[in-house]
């Protein structure tokens, strides 16, 4: 009778077990997720995330997972450049277990040097195509974003100045001491303007170009965002970068901000995400990459101050993006495989390019 109670018992507490996971499979409403791969993932019960989308919409993301699944989760805010370093520093034994938000082109170098893991994921059915992902699936899209120019409109008409049209437009000498770009050696944002220069322009011909937009360059930031943070108080006059962060700006309140889109073309972001090699929790890493490719995840970012356009099917597409007119209509068709495996020379390339005085211009 004992033996038969302890039975009873174990089947009750399986079963309550397996209700559990159907009810946290069904809580999570967009993100297919197996119940193998749940009970995988709390099994390990943790995860660390490097993040290097905004940190409002990093920090919700990570919640919304740790309340969902009932994973303990930390998080680390950092520039893609800084986590392709880090990465490739740790060699194999990653400090964290998943990427998550910034531009491709250090996810492909890593890519490249063997330090993401590939993984088939199940809600990667509703990308909106396989531009969007790895073709190896070491990496998935979750949002684009358009390359352009944030700009001081008043701080242009006390100057008696108007906005630059386009990237040529940038090198003019009335721009001297205005422009802010990030480091490329901290953020991927500069290695997508290096790249898109190179491919826009040739490669002597871009390098040629950086030499002479420094000389209008007053700072190179620590991140992707920082010029957009810049304009709207007048720090800095002329931002690049991407225009979604400038629209968190106008929205914060900073009305003075104009959008340009360039004229002569320009390129756009993938926002990606990804699992390290070697990570510690792999499964839950897995489970990360089916939410991170779900409403339930991506549908946090307009409601955290990050307005990129979508990449997935079933996700509701924030409506500031049609409010401010940001279209890809101008975009390059942008050689994702030249970025994967040149943009460490372009850099290099582009730090040799540039005067031996601008050193103390970079933000590390």
């Amino acid at each position: 009778m004992k033996r038969l109670v302890a039975v009873l018992v174990s089947a009750a507490l399986v079963l309550a077990f397996v209700g559990c996971s159907k009810k946290s499979v069904a809580r999570t409403g967009g993100a297919a997720v197996s119940e193998d791969l749940l009970a995988a993932a709390q099994a390990e019960g943790e995860l660390t995330v490097y993040g290097s989308c905004e940190e409002e919409y990093l920090s919700a993301a990570v919640a919304h997972f740790e309340e969902l699944y009932g994973i303990k989760t930390r998080y680390q805010r950092l520039s893609t450049s800084e986590v392709y370093t880090k990465i490739s520093e740790e060699n194999g034994k990653p400090s964290a277990d998943v990427w998550f938000g910034g531009t491709t082109d250090p996810y492909n170098e890593a890519v490249a040097a063997g330090l993401l893991e590939s993984y088939a994921a199940a809600n990667a059915k509703n990308l909106l195509g396989d531009d969007y992902k790895d073709p190896t699936n070491c990496w998935y899209g979750i949002y684009k974003g358009i390359l352009g120019f944030m700009v001081n409109d008043e701080e242009l008409a006390r100057l008696n100045l108007t906005a630059p049209q386009s990237w040529d437009d940038l090198l003019k000498p009335e721009y001297k001491g205005l422009i802010m770009l990030s480091n490329p050696n901290t953020a991927g944002t500069a290695k997508l303007v290096i790249n898109t220069m190179v491919q826009m322009k040739g490669h002597d011909a871009a390098m040629a170009y950086f030499r002479e937009l420094d000389k209008n360059v007053a700072q190179y930031t620590k991140s992707g965002s920082g010029p957009s943070k810049m304009v709207g108080p007048g720090e800095c006059v002329i931002g690049i970068g991407f225009l979604h962060d400038g629209v968190y700006q106008i929205l914060q309140g900073y009305d003075n901000i104009g959008l340009i889109i360039p004229s002569d073309g320009t390129s756009f972001e993938i926002g990606a995400t990804a699992i390290f090699k070697g990570a510690q929790h792999p499964n839950a890493a897995r489970l990360w990459i089916e939410y991170a490719l779900s409403p339930d995840c991506v549908n946090l970012a307009k409601e955290s101050g990050s307005y990129q356009f979508l990449v997935l099917n079933n996700a509701e597409q924030p409506l500031v993006v049609a409010q401010f007119g940001l279209d890809m209509n101008k975009t390059i068709d942008y050689d994702f495989e030249d970025a994967k495996v040149n943009s460490a020379k372009y850099v290099e390339d582009f730090f040799a390019a540039l005067e031996s005085g601008s050193g103390d211009k970079f933000q590390n």
